[in-house]
């Protein structure tokens, strides 16, 4: 018997008043899936993103995990096995890095279980990958955008989830540093962890996602390999951008380059 896919939105459909930001919707994330969404702005990604979490409850369909309804579990169970690094996170005022990301160990803990050493590995771990060792001791609020948002993916990582979601994670980091967290992820990817991003950069999805999905009004408008997804007629379709889709020269992965656009010629 084929193993059930880890999630599958059956039919979906979500919103937030009036029109529903994403209709009947249909997707699976498996195991060991590398998977980032790309799409316009508006176009639903973190909408879906909070959806397979249990944070937003769908209108219509459901979400299962592993072929149970994901809002028939306990937020607790559900925890323990996903994690969601959001956009735009606020800490706590006063609360230090390691306060911080130790707070991604609570769903583990409960009346008879209570910390112990398992936690203290994770959260020097999360702190490690994340080069923050240094700075446990430090006020969140005094750190810069870039380095409070290495503190939020390290409270993820302290999560140790099988499931990471993450929407827009390399929001306020430099390209360096971009690039940097998205090796993290290829390799949390390599040991076994499931993946979901929400990228905007589309040549850094089609770098690091084994899948590309691309979303564009609520819907799915592609679905699969990057190299056979993303496309110079899918680019200009979803995005409004004429472009060329050439090879990486490094990585050999679909690499998008937007035709020069010029007052008099428009885009050509």
């Amino acid at each position: 018997m084929t193993p059930p896919s880890l999630i599958a939105a059956e039919q979906i459909t979500v919103g937030y008043g009036g029109d529903p930001v994403i209709p009947a919707l249909d997707l699976t994330v498996e195991r060991g899936d590398f998977m980032v969404v790309v799409g316009p702005n508006g176009c639903g990604k973190s909408t879906l993103l909070k959806t397979l979490c249990r944070v937003n409850r769908p209108s219509a369909g459901r979400v299962l995990l592993d072929d149970g309804d994901m809002h028939r579990m306990r937020g607790r169970a559900v925890a323990q096995r996903i994690s969601l690094l959001p956009q735009s996170a606020v800490a706590p005022e006063g609360i230090t890095v390691g306060e911080l990301v130790a707070r991604g160990r609570h769903p583990h803990h409960s009346l008879l279980r209570q910390w112990s050493t398992d936690d203290d590995v994770a959260i020097t771990s999360a702190l490690e990958r994340t080069h923050l060792t240094d700075l446990a001791d430090t006020p969140v609020a005094t750190l810069s955008g870039g380095q409070r948002q290495r503190a939020w993916v390290a409270m993820v990582l302290a999560q140790d989830t099988e499931v990471v979601l993450l929407d827009e994670p390399t929001t306020f980091l430099d390209i360096a540093h971009q690039y940097e967290l998205l090796e993290l992820f290829a390799e949390l990817n390599r040991e076994g962890r499931t993946i979901v991003a929400v990228l905007h950069d589309l040549n850094q999805a089609a770098r690091f996602a084994s899948r590309l999905v691309v979303m564009s009004e609520g819907r799915i408008r592609g679905d699969g390999d990057p190299a056979t997804v993303l496309t110079a007629d899918l680019v200009h379709e979803v995005f409004g951008l004429a472009a060329d889709v050439v090879d990486d020269p490094q990585s050999g992965t679909p690499m998008v380059v937007p035709h020069v656009r010029t007052p008099a010629a428009g885009w050509r």
